[in-house]
């Protein structure tokens, strides 16, 4: 059976008071309609369907390959909205999955019983429903004697009876695609309300197909969601901070039960798809973005930052930023240090206090104390690089490689020139600056730095 989904995401958004269209507005550091484009995923078989409008080719530009979009253009209400996938998916999909790009909390196992409740429905439809007590402005679902839904009334249409209802329609929908399409055709416009197939602003509601299923004598069955946080829409920007707590929330708290320590949820932000290992601590502050993954055994934070970053298993991480940086097996890093994109800093490396590494490489067991500048650079094993060493990689054009054989001890104060090298075993003293190759086991002092002792003569390079 083929199911496609299509996603509302053509609103103007305009209680958002913002440039950016609301559909891109991020939740936990992803734009809402990738959380509904994740809840569609599992439940349908083809590529989903956005209906875009405001702001259309900055939504057509994140979503990429991800959808098909189809451009609503005048934006004559929901009905309207989903009539402009009809030209290409009618006879091309079974069941047709409407939801909205603006309620990014709707879960995949949700999204995937609604489904498995139309499979089962003899009628064209069924909608998802939730029991409130807060209707936050969401239509009344009026049921039939025996159970099935007869109805749904606008709020603004709704008489003190029905205001009463605490069965609200969320707003997510699975249709008989070949019935949808001859309804959307019956759904007409008209200033009154009440009639079931009209609508109060002129425009065209898809909630007006339950009305026609029902005069059809149609089942319309209902899937009653048990958790309202996953039903909450977004329209303003106080909408958008409840969303982001509420996937703030889960996403904690699938990391604490799958065995990790988080001191203080509320002040810990995790984006989805972070993976972090049993026994990892999160101390309070910490923010892990992007693709990053952290190992087994951690101690993370407090005041740390990671982006795009991998660490390995039983580091320990205080109050630094990483972006793009792989580190490896019981490394040490901060506080106040910094990994920039290519840092990669290998088994046993510790980096300390005020400390900055870019592209480069710190081997196995390296010692970079504290107030140094690494760049551009390949470091060998069990080197010590002392305070205040800086590469100076750039020469006003282009960067510039610096190479530390392995066993080297880089004096405090040390400044080197790249493009250079220090041979294995090497040692530079306190505030030179090496502007020239340096060979194995040999010291060299001075500006410029001059060599003035072998060292090890015996061992060989």
């Amino acid at each position: 059976m083929k199911i496609t989904a299509v996603i509302l995401a053509a609103g103007q958004g305009t209680r958002m008071n913002s440039d950016l269209p609301k559909v891109l507005h991020p939740v936990c550091g992803v734009p809402m309609i990738a959380h509904s484009l994740a809840a569609v995923k599992a439940a349908s078989s083809e590529t989903p369907v956005v209906i875009i409008g405001h702001g259309a080719e900055a939504v057509r530009e994140f979503l990429g390959e991800k959808a098909r979009c189809v451009i609503q253009d005048p934006q004559l209400g929901t009905g309207h909205a989903v009539q402009q996938a009809e030209s290409i998916l009618r006879g091309k999909t079974d069941l047709v999955l409407v939801t909205y790009a603006d309620m990014p909390l709707l879960r995949p196992e949700t999204i995937e019983g609604l489904v498995e409740t139309q499979k089962a429905n003899k009628g064209p439809l069924t909608m998802l429903t939730v029991s409130a007590a807060d209707p936050r402005g969401f239509g009344r679902v009026v049921r039939a004697p025996g159970g099935s839904v007869q109805a749904i009334i606008e709020e603004a249409a709704a008489t003190e009876e029905q205001l009463s209802i605490h069965e609200l329609n969320v707003g997510a929908y699975c249709f008989s695609a070949d019935w949808l399409w001859e309804a959307l055709h019956k759904i007409k416009v008209s200033p009154r309300a009440g009639n079931g197939t009209t609508t109060q602003k002129g425009e065209y509601y898809l909630t007006d197909t339950v009305a026609l299923a029902v005069q059809a004598g149609l089942t319309v069955q209902a899937l009653v969601s048990d958790d309202l946080v996953e039903t909450i829409g977004i329209n303003t920007r106080v909408h958008l901070a409840e969303a982001e707590l509420a996937m703030r929330q889960r996403i904690n708290r699938a990391h604490m039960l799958a065995g990790v320590t988080i001191v203080d949820p509320a002040s810990t932000y995790i984006e989805p798809g972070i993976k972090i290992g049993r026994d990892t601590v999160i101390w309070p502050n910490t923010y892990l973005r992007g693709k990053t993954v952290i190992g087994e055994g951690c101690v993370i934070g407090p005041n740390t930052i990671a982006e795009d970053t991998t660490v390995g298993d039983c580091c320990e991480i205080l109050a630094a930023v990483m972006e793009g940086a792989v580190v490896e097996d019981n490394v040490g890093i901060g506080p106040f240090a910094r990994l920039r994109k290519g840092a990669h800093l290998c088994k046993g490396v510790h980096v300390g206090n005020f400390g900055e590494v870019k592209d480069s490489t710190l081997g196995p067991g390296t010692k970079m104390g504290h107030f140094s500048y690494i760049g551009n650079a390949i470091i060998g094993e069990d080197v010590n690089i002392g305070a205040g060493t800086v590469t100076c990689n750039y020469d006003g054009v282009h960067k510039n490689q610096t190479e530390i054989g392995e066993g080297a001890f880089i004096g405090s104060d040390t400044m080197l020139v790249a493009p250079v090298k220090i041979g294995a075993r090497s040692r530079t003293g306190a505030g030179a600056v090496v502007t020239k190759d340096v060979e194995p086991d040999t010291l060299v002092v001075g500006v410029p730095a001059r060599p003035i002792k072998k060292l090890n003569e015996a061992k060989d390079d």
